[in-house]
């Protein structure tokens, strides 16, 4: 017997990361597969699994129980940690990636011995927009009433 609520919110993460593929093609104009399993873009897959769990648990149990208490605040610390540390840590990542360029022009492209670039890069697109992750949140409440309403009476 299968969990509904996690099965619910498993499918509100899938869904929003096969449309960030399409999503990311309007924007760009190119197919980029790792959109499938990247993390930032848009909608944001985090904010739409906590959501469809908060919005499967109100309205199979409630507003006023801990299992929605719960759910609620687990949303809460993963939306904020992606509009704002994730978010933040991927412009700091911007920034580090651009320093050996800018040592290469304070040294004009002579370094020499004391400078080696970084092999790879540090990944820049970890958090979200605001608006990435309300469009997440948005499609995990409506995936979450969906499972609720779908499941059967009396049943997780």
């Amino acid at each position: 017997m299968a969990n509904r609520g996690l099965c619910t919110a498993l499918s509100a993460v899938g869904a929003a990361q096969l449309l960030k593929l399409p999503m990311h093609y309007a924007v760009t104009g190119e197919w980029d597969m790792r959109k499938l399993i990247g993390t930032g873009g848009m909608p944001s897959s985090h904010s739409s699994g906590v959501t469809a769990l908060a919005a499967y648990t109100a309205a199979k149990y409630g507003l006023k129980t801990p299992a929605f208490a719960i759910s609620a605040m687990l949303g809460i610390v993963v939306m904020y940690d992606a509009m704002n540390i994730r978010r933040h840590a991927g412009e700091i990542a911007v920034q580090v990636n651009d320093l050996d360029e800018d040592v290469e022009k304070l040294s004009g492209e002579h370094p020499g011995i004391y400078h080696k670039r970084r092999r790879e890069k540090l990944k820049e697109t970890l958090g979200h927009q605001p608006r990435e992750v309300a469009a997440g949140a948005l499609l995990g409440a409506c995936i979450g009433l969906i499972g609720a309403l779908t499941s059967a009476k009396g049943r997780a």
